[in-house]
Order: C-alpha cells, then structure tokens, then sequence
C-alpha cells in the first residue's frame, strides 16, 4: 500500500489532532498549522457521552466512538502522557414521564445503561427528577490535555500561524506579523479548522457558542446532565452550556449577567452548589455540520463535529487517515 510522505493538517484541536495522530501511525510525516486561538477542544472537561441533549438521541456511531476514545485514552496514558480524566460512569436526571419515554425510544441497542430509583443514586441530585438514567461507560476528559498528548505522540511539526489559503497540496500561512509563507509540495492537505477556521475560509455553517464556569472543587463525583451539566476537572469542576442562539459565523465570545445567572440556575437545579465558587470561565464556539472525505479540488476536510469532537472525532480522525493514506502516492 502506498503512503503518504508528508501531509499538512490545517487546525490543532480533536479533529486535527486525531488526525495527526493516524496519520503519524500509518507512516506518514505531519506537520500541523494552527492559529492557537478559541479552539473549543481546550475546554476543561469534556463528557464522554452517548445519549445527547434533552430527548435522549444517540449516535448510529457513538458506542464505537466511545470505546476508541477510552482506548486512545489509556494508550497515551500508559505512554507517560499526563491526561485527567475519568471514566466514571454519567447521571442523565430526567424531568417527568414524557422525557423518560423520549429517552426509552431513542437509546440505541447495545448501550450500558440502567434507570435508577433515587435511593440508587450515585451521588445525590436536588429534588424534582422524576427519572435518572446511568450510564456505566460515560465519563470526562480534559480537552486541552487530549489534543496536546495526540499532538505530541504524532511527533508532527508544529507552525504557529493562520492557513490563509490552501490547495490539495500546499498551504499558505499567515504570521502573526503580517507576513506570509508558503508550505507547498505535500502529498495531502487536511482542513479541521474549527468554529473559528469555518469562518475564516468563508463556509456559511452553523455556529453554536458554550459557556463553562470554572468550579472550586467539583460539585459532584460523576457528571450530571440535562439541560447544563456539571462534572470533575483537573482544577475542580464545571458548570457547563450551549445555549446562546445558533448564528451563521463565528462571533467573539460573551457572557452577559444574564446568561450567567441563568447557567448558575441550571447548574442548583442539578445539584447543591452550596460551598462551592465559581473562579472563572471558559468560552468556545462549536461547529454543526459534519463534514468528512475529500471535496472535488483534492482537499481532506474533518469538521463540525459539534459537541460530539471527544465521542467521534478520534475515530473519524482514523478512518479519513487511512483513506488519504490510501489515496497517497
């Protein structure tokens, strides 16, 4: 089989960092080029979760996607690779009767998870959860952790700055001086540019900005969602949303009063918050629209992954390096 010998990856976070990773595997030699700004893949503590938003969908791939993520996870740790996280288990607390039907018709066949009574709770949950659904095999990750140990396992080269422009085989980079260079004769080029990078390039996708509050001390051992959710950090907890409402571009990112009064009110009605202060937070922009494969100028895209980059991202980051692998020379 041939194989590339060099391939270029424009964006840092999950997907491009999952990228460099199989690629780096399969024998090829990646250089990475980012612009190491609002990358949502920093945020502090990712959910490893199957069962998403308020009605209970799964992915057709979120199981196969979760055990690589667990997978990738324990090789770089047994690598030397500093990585918080926790498989511990998640609490999805559900309202009423009508949302517990919701959940029973959409969770998928094969996945671990158990309705418990609330004597068989986990860990306590403030009153008025009629429902709470366990999942043994989710959990959290540090982003920023993940992305960098993929990063340094690749052994990919590293160029701080913005692709302005690229073609099936060269980039061009813009420094933060102003000045521009030229990163040409590449057997792939692989865009995963992010919220951020979509609008650069001038893609019309959607955008969907996520607040987190930054935690003291974690205000419950094993994550909790529905609507916000709170689970473990490396530096404590977090309280977390997407709430803002979708836009056609990315936008600087903000945190009205409001808004953080609201996410604080989520965050009580999950669990006692009582003893527990906020420290600061953290603000991403997430991509909608999955986008994956070669377009018709030879261009390899990975991105919107939206708010599944640490369920799928690894293991579609695997598949489209095997295909341009297999598409090489």
């Amino acid at each position: 089989m041939s194989r590339p010998q060099t391939a270029l990856v424009i964006g840092a976070g999950v997907a491009g960092a999952s990228v460099a990773y199989f690629l780096s595997r399969l024998g090829a030699q990646v250089t990475v080029i980012d612009a190491g700004i609002h990358a949502s893949s920093s945020v502090p503590s990712a959910l490893i979760n199957p069962v998403r938003g308020q009605s209970g969908g799964v992915d057709a791939r979120a199981l196969e996607g979760m055990a690589l993520t667990w997978e990738l996870l324990r090789e770089l740790k047994a690598a030397g690779h500093h990585l918080p996280h926790g498989q511990t288990g998640m609490l999805r607390p559900v309202p009423d009767d009508k949302a517990r039907t919701r959940f029973e018709r959409n969770l998928a066949p094969g996945l671990a998870h158990r309705w418990l009574t609330r004597d068989e709770l986990p860990v306590p949950l403030s009153p008025g959860w009629a429902h709470a659904l366990w999942l043994p095999e989710g959990g959290w990750v540090d982003g920023a952790a993940l992305t960098q140990a993929l990063l340094e396992a690749s052994g990919a080269r590293m160029i701080r700055g913005r692709a302005s422009a690229w073609t099936a085989r060269s980039v061009e980079v813009r420094d933060a001086d102003g000045s521009i260079s030229l990163f040409p004769t590449c057997q792939a080029v692989i865009h995963c540019g992010g919220s951020i990078g979509s609008s650069w390039a001038g893609e019309h996708r959607t955008h969907r900005m996520g607040t987190l509050l930054t935690l003291d001390q974690a205000a419950t051992a094993v994550p909790l969602s529905f609507g916000a959710y709170l689970a473990p950090s490396a530096g404590g907890g977090v309280l977390g949303a997407t709430y803002e409402t979708p836009a056609q571009g990315w936008q600087e990112p903000a945190l009205p009063l409001a808004s953080h009064s609201w996410l604080l009110g989520k965050g009580e009605a999950l669990a006692d918050l009582s003893g527990v202060n906020v420290t600061g937070r953290w603000t991403g922009s997430r991509l909608s629209g999955l986008r994956t494969g070669q377009d018709e100028y030879g261009v390899w895209h990975l991105s919107g992954l939206s708010s599944k980059g640490f369920l799928l991202g690894p293991l579609l980051a695997r598949e489209l390096a095997q295909a341009v692998v297999e598409d090489g020379p």
